[in-house]
């Protein structure tokens, strides 16, 4: 399979330079806030947007060298890209879209994606799922060498896009060709892709499979972008295997992690169990306080207690009684209270 390889970037940006090296050879989902860098890395890889230096190549061909002055036109490109809200021609039937590359006959892909008893509708008449078929047979029609995906799942309806996944999950592990895609939403990477890039102000913080980034997030930031709640306190002294740590309200933590002075705390929120009495187990970490909010989401619910994000079944929240307002006591263990360090620190 050939490899999309991007080799020491910088595209100068309005308030920072994207700096970024990344070996793609299946799929990889670049995260990050709004305004990362992450559509720019796109963009280069189309031929876009052009870096003040760096390669790209795709199987060893050269799209763009800044150093040999090469830089393929996006039209000779072999790139197969799906815009954020899919930019399909309004005046265009589906089969039109899907033909217009003119590479390929759309028969194939109308039939690939379900959408050849829409051939002859215009966009307008379509839903968001149907869109996003359109798109993504009219991206693979060019035949091309890369797939690029932007945000590919934020112009869907919390219903659609769950369906929607699970088809993009599935063409993509059938794809044999490099795909990049850009998203803020950690969930959707985690489920899209088998490597997972944490794009901040140009510069990627880390890269791993979703369970790496969950189980070794390299800073505060990259674990809260995970999921993680952020607790904050002071380390005292190792003691048995164990590191206390002191949190801002007097409540006292502990963590399997060796640390010192002060810190930061993440905890998961699938790792915390709710109760409405005092757990009995010492050895368990244990954070009281109110229950501000309880937020249903399908069959689990996200239950806010103190500085804490709880994710229980719904049964689980109907057992215990919860409702806002009531004292309860969150509980995780210490082997689950991983210590994290700001970006760009150290401890």
């Amino acid at each position: 399979m050939a490899e999309l390889l991007l080799d020491d970037l910088t595209v100068p940006l309005r308030s920072f330079d994207l700096r970024l090296t990344l070996a793609v050879e299946r799929t990889v989902a670049l995260v990050g806030p709004s305004g990362a860098g992450k559509t720019t890395v796109l963009r280069t890889v189309a031929g876009l947007t052009a870096p003040r230096q760096g390669r790209i190549t795709v199987g060893g061909e050269t799209w763009f060298d800044a150093a040999r002055r090469i830089d393929l036109a996006p039209d000779e490109r072999r790139v197969g890209l799906v815009f954020q809200e899919y930019a399909l021609f309004p005046h265009l039937t589906v089969r039109q879209n899907v033909e217009y590359a003119r590479r390929h006959a759309a028969d194939e892909y109308l039939e690939r994606f379900g959408i050849a008893h829409l051939q002859h509708e215009r966009p307008a008449r379509l839903s968001g799922g149907e869109r996003q078929r359109v798109a993504l047979a009219r991206a693979l029609a060019r035949d091309p060498a890369v797939l690029l995906l932007d945000e590919p799942l934020s112009a869907l309806d919390a219903h659609t896009k769950t369906a929607v996944r699970a088809e993009l999950h599935d063409l993509l592990a059938e794809l044999e060709m490099p795909s990049l895609l850009v998203t803020h939403d950690f969930e959707d990477a985690a489920a899209l892709a088998e490597s997972v890039g944490v794009l901040v102000d140009g510069e990627l913080r880390q890269t791993g499979t979703p369970a790496d980034l969950v189980a070794r997030p390299a800073d505060a930031f990259v674990a809260s972008f995970t999921g993680a709640n952020l607790l904050h306190g002071r380390a005292g002294p190792p003691h048995a295997g164990a590191t206390p740590v002191a949190l801002a309200d007097g409540t006292v933590v502990t963590t399997a992690d060796d640390a010192s002075g002060d810190v930061t705390l993440a905890v998961y929120p699938w790792e915390i169990t709710l109760s409405l009495a005092p757990p009995h187990d010492s050895a368990m970490n244990v954070v009281a306080g109110p229950v501000r909010s309880i937020v249903e989401l399908g069959n689990r619910a996200r239950v806010t207690l103190g500085p804490l994000t709880a994710e229980i079944t719904i049964d689980s929240v109907a057992r215990l009684g919860l409702a806002a307002g009531q004292t309860a006591y969150a509980t995780f263990k210490a082997t689950g209270t991983r210590v994290v360090v700001a970006a760009g620190s150290s401890l």
